[in-house]
């Protein structure tokens, strides 16, 4: 029995407060996976000191700083668009080649494999805030300490344990396509692209090797890391911290969080997400930005996308929290 399924037998006894069953047993991850880890983690900081040296008296190239824009943009959606909501909840139907190309864009974020990510993300909404989550703050308990190291297991933790999610088990179906297949074999080939791309593409632009140096560190590596920490953030602050106006499943305590709306492409919607997972927006309420969602939306209108499911009023009514009343407190449905 692997570690990712020996929560299952234990949840029944979790009381939503206590450190999880087992919290302890975590092995850590074999040291190539360590190391790789790492590195991806801290080049870009590495990254972040070199091109504030390169700066220093000359300032930041416009050109850079699009170039970044860009490729966050395009990865950034690739993961809220495809990873997430596409091929992990069935938001909405994709044309073959744009289900492809989403893929892709996504497998280009440097944050993981395709079915892997499917496999985790499908496993976190199965097991949310209990044991079998494979990144919740609460692993720890409820406590000060606790709650603080739990922050720190999820926000990156969790990324150098040895705790397998079985892809057979929670992503069958894209085991079963050929396509997802291929995109999820390409991986470390799409993430030497997603980093060759800012650094030629700048070589091209000014015509000089330095150019293309800085375009790799800043829409390269530091566009790498700031997605990685905005996405990383859904799964630690968006569990602790913000508003909870709909109800979901017990001991789930995901949250909205507005600041992060606009980086995370309406991903920090969390709470809004939770209650209702398939759905194709997850800024629920009026003035919510979900730029994941627009997208959807121009898809939908492009002739793209079909079958996307959109906010019901009459299912957000239901969902929502009576502050008033029991129902408010955490994990309540």
């Amino acid at each position: 029995m692997t570690i990712s399924e020996q929560p299952v037998k234990r949840r029944q006894d979790y009381d939503g407060t206590s450190p999880f069953p087992g919290a302890e047993e975590h092995a850590p991850a074999g040291r190539a996976v360590v190391a790789l880890t790492a590195s991806i983690v801290i080049l870009p900081f590495i990254a972040l000191g070199a091109v504030i040296v390169l700066a220093w008296g000359q300032g930041i190239a416009l050109t850079d700083l699009l170039l970044a824009a860009v490729l966050y943009g395009v990865t950034g959606l690739g993961v809220t668009v495809g990873f997430h909501r596409l091929l992990t909840h069935g938001s909405f139907t994709a044309r073959p080649w744009l289900r492809v190309a989403l893929a892709i864009a996504g497998s280009m974020s440097f944050q993981g494999n395709l079915i892997g990510w499917v496999a985790v993300h499908r496993r976190h909404h199965a097991f949310t805030d209990q044991p079998g989550d494979p990144h919740s703050p609460y692993r720890y308990g409820t406590g000060l300490r606790g709650q603080l190291r739990g922050l720190a297991h999820a926000h990156l933790g969790w990324l150098f344990t040895d705790d397998r999610t079985p892809a057979e088990r929670y992503a069958p179906d894209l085991l079963a396509e050929p396509a997802m297949v291929r995109v999820t074999r390409a991986f470390p080939a799409l993430c030497a692209l997603s980093l060759a791309l800012p650094f030629f593409a700048g070589w091209a632009i000014t015509g000089t090797l330095y150019g293309g140096l800085t375009a790799f560190l800043w829409a390269g590596l530091i566009r790498v890391a700031l997605l990685q920490h905005v996405t990383w953030s859904v799964n630690s602050l968006c569990h602790v911290i913000g508003s909870r106006p709909f109800k979901t499943r017990r001991h789930d305590r995901s949250t909205n969080l507005w600041p992060l709306a606009l980086l995370s492409f309406g991903e920090s919607w969390h709470n809004g997400h939770h209650s209702d997972p398939t759905c194709a927006r997850h800024g629920l309420e009026r003035g919510q930005l979900d730029p994941a969602g627009g997208v959807i939306r121009l898809f939908e209108r492009l002739g793209w996308a079909s079958d996307v499911h959109w906010p019901d009023a009459g299912r957000l009514q239901r969902r929502r929290t009576d502050l008033r009343s029991p129902a408010s407190a955490p994990g309540a449905d």
